[in-house]
Order: structure tokens, then C-alpha cells, then sequence
């Protein structure tokens, strides 16, 4: 935050909007959801939990074109199709009339993904994201087997707000003393005393590790989706990730080298 300029005022702010959002959203009656019941509920004044609620909603920090993009991203990584035989990304022909009769092509990736946006658009932004590069011959390339885009913030940011969020709301569902049903994945492998090559050949383990992992799920979910189409109840969403950090250790003290040593008046000995 301080990277990127964001000071006290700014962030009491977020907060404050954040807590009023979660209680309007807990509240079990529109009723129920008058300013004195969230300002007691949350702490805050009455007069800011009125502005707040009147605030309009503000616009999504990811363009419209951001989603979509990943999502044409996930099936060129898990269809079959668009892979090779030892399941890397093939190169797509970035129209029909640059690739060979039977292979596929970019404009069908994106078709199968939706029909409502073309394929240079989608192209163009994968582009300005540095996910893919176009050969001489006119190929798009897929750079990484996974969806991060090389530049601006504000796709970044939309990403980050999306993994942390699920990610933090895993967890307090787990900590909820009212929880409905078993608790959801959340966990995590650690290991220490590592020298940096180490922690740096862990590092590309982990990505080859999610990188088969990932393109497993997005199979499984390619299945569910279409197996989900023909139910006519409500639609769930699910977010699968992993993350990796690597840091200097902080080696721990015992308790007793912990606390400040203290000084002993000396008895006078007779």
C-alpha cells in the first residue's frame, strides 16, 4: 500500500465501506438493515454509515475483456484439442487462413469460449497483457501455462483482489462459529533452513507441480460445467489456487532470551 501510494485516510475509508458492505450483506431482513443497527454492529457513525450506503457502486478495477481473456487462457490449457502430445499449448493460427485444414485455429479457442466478443479483440488484449506472442507466420504463442499478465496494475490488482479475497474468505468460513457444512480446503506445506538455491529449486518444483495441477481442474471443471448446464437450481463458483513465498528466516528465541534480562540488587553479604 505504501508502494503504491495508498495513506491512513485512504485506507480508513476502505475499511469503513468494506464493513458496512459485509453487514448489509449478513443481515437477515431489509428490514433489519437500518443505519443504527449496522452503525452498532460495525462501530461506526451513523452519519458514515448513511454516506456509505448512498455511495454508488463504484466500477469493476479489471476491464470487461480481462475475464474473458483468462478464460480463453484456461480451455487453450485444458482442451485437448489446443494441446500438444505431451499436453504443452499448440500454436494457433491467428485466422483460419494462416493454419492448415483440421487443426485449430485462435478464432475457434475463443468462439468455443464465447461468441459475444471477436477474436482480435481478445487477441489484442492478450497481447497488451504479454500472455501470448504472434510469430512472422502469423501463430500465437502462449508464453506461460498460466494466466499472468505482464502489464498494468489495474489487471493485476483485479487478480490480486479476487485470489486473496476467496482465499481470506476460505479461511473465515473454516473460523465461523456458525458454519453450515465440512470445512473448505485452506492449507499449506512449509519448510525451512533452506539455502537461497534451494529455496529457489523449490520454487520451480512448486510451479511445475501447479502447472500439471492446473491443468487437471481445469478438465474436471470443463466436465462440470457441462454436466451443471441442465440444472435449473442456483449456480456455485468455485476458485482453486496455490501460492509460494519465500523470505529470509527469522530465526526464533527462547522464551527466557526473549524478555528483557533484568538486574538483581545484590544482597549485602555479612
Amino acid at each position: 500500500m505504501i508502494d503504491h501510494g495508498l495513506q491512513h485516510p485512504v485506507m480508513v475509508e476502505l475499511l469503513k465501506k468494506a464493513l458496512v458492505d459485509e453487514a448489509l450483506a449478513s443481515a437477515p431482513t431489509d428490514r433489519s438493515s437500518t443505519d443504527t443497527r449496522i452503525a452498532l454492529q460495525t462501530g461506526l457513525h451513523r452519519k458514515d454509515v448513511r454516506r456509505l450506503r448512498e455511495e454508488p457502486v463504484p466500477e469493476g478495477v479489471a476491464a470487461p475483456m480481462v475475464p474473458m481473456a483468462a478464460n480463453v487462457v484456461a480451455r487453450w490449457i485444458s482442451e485437448p484439442r489446443f494441446l500438444k502430445a505431451d499436453k504443452t499449448p499448440l500454436p494457433l493460427a491467428r485466422t483460419p487462413r494462416l493454419g492448415h485444414p483440421g487443426e485449430p485455429d485462435f478464432p475457434t479457442l475463443v468462439a468455443e469460449v464465447s461468441r459475444d466478443v471477436g477474436a482480435r479483440a481478445v487477441l489484442d488484449e492478450l497481447l497488451r497483457m504479454g500472455v501470448v506472442s504472434v510469430s512472422a507466420e502469423g501463430m500465437v504463442l502462449l508464453k506461460d501455462t498460466a494466466f499472468v499478465p505482464q502489464e498494468g496494475l489495474g489487471d493485476s490488482f483485479h487478480f490480486l483482489a479476487e485470489n486473496v479475497g476467496d482465499h481470506l474468505a476460505a479461511a473465515a468460513f473454516n473460523l465461523s462459529p456458525d458454519r453450515q457444512g465440512p470445512p473448505l480446503l485452506e492449507q499449506s506445506a512449509f519448510s525451512s533452513e533452506l539455502s537461497a538455491d534451494q529455496a529457489q529449486e523449490l520454487q520451480r518444483a512448486a510451479r511445475r507441480l501447479w502447472a500439471d495441477v492446473l491443468q487437471q481442474f481445469l478438465m474436471s471443471a470443463t466436465v462440470a460445467e457441462q454436466r451443471s448446464s441442465s440444472d435449473s437450481g442456483p449456480k456455485q463458483r468455485v476458485r482453486f489456487g496455490v501460492y509460494f513465498h519465500q523470505a529470509i528466516s527469522t530465526p526464533s528465541l527462547p522464551a527466557e532470551a526473549a524478555q528483557p534480562a533484568r538486574r538483581h540488587k545484590k544482597k549485602p553479604t555479612s
